[in-house]
């Protein structure tokens, strides 16, 4: 079929693609793709690290430009997580928030216009023949 029209079963029956309705995803599904997603990201953590965690907020987004189109819904994400230190923060919040943009971009077609990387607490690794004390 063509026209944006699908058959509902009944002979002759039409109902057009603007009077069929849309998919909602739940935040919680979101919020799970985003956490699994930040973990994929931050890679390996030390044992006493939690796990990222994400808390997610769907809102309506209107498309840039006002077109015609009615409005789409939009991700915006929080993602909570412990890193190790020493490291490059900016660069692991920054990877943080571009895989997690992308996958829930991927796994649920919604745009993701803001990530916002918290990161909770910082676990010092700890080498061997690093002297305990305060590190600079």
């Amino acid at each position: 079929m063509s026209g944006g029209t699908v058959a509902t079963g009944r002979r002759g029956s039409v109902v057009p693609a603007a009077e069929r309705g849309a998919t909602r995803i739940a935040d919680r599904v979101v919020a799970k793709i985003a956490s699994q997603a930040a973990r994929e990201a931050v890679g390996v953590l030390p044992p006493d690290a939690a796990p990222p965690h994400a808390t997610v907020v769907v809102r309506p987004h209107a498309h840039p430009g006002g077109g015609g189109t009615a409005p789409s819904r939009a991700a915006y994400v929080r993602v909570h997580l412990d890193l190790d230190y020493p490291c490059d923060i900016g660069a692991r919040c920054h990877a943080v928030r571009r895989h997690v943009a992308e996958r829930v971009r991927a796994g649920v077609s919604m745009e993701v216009p803001e990530v916002t990387v918290q990161v909770e607490r910082l676990h010092l690794t700890g080498t061997a023949g690093t002297a305990r004390g305060r590190t600079r």
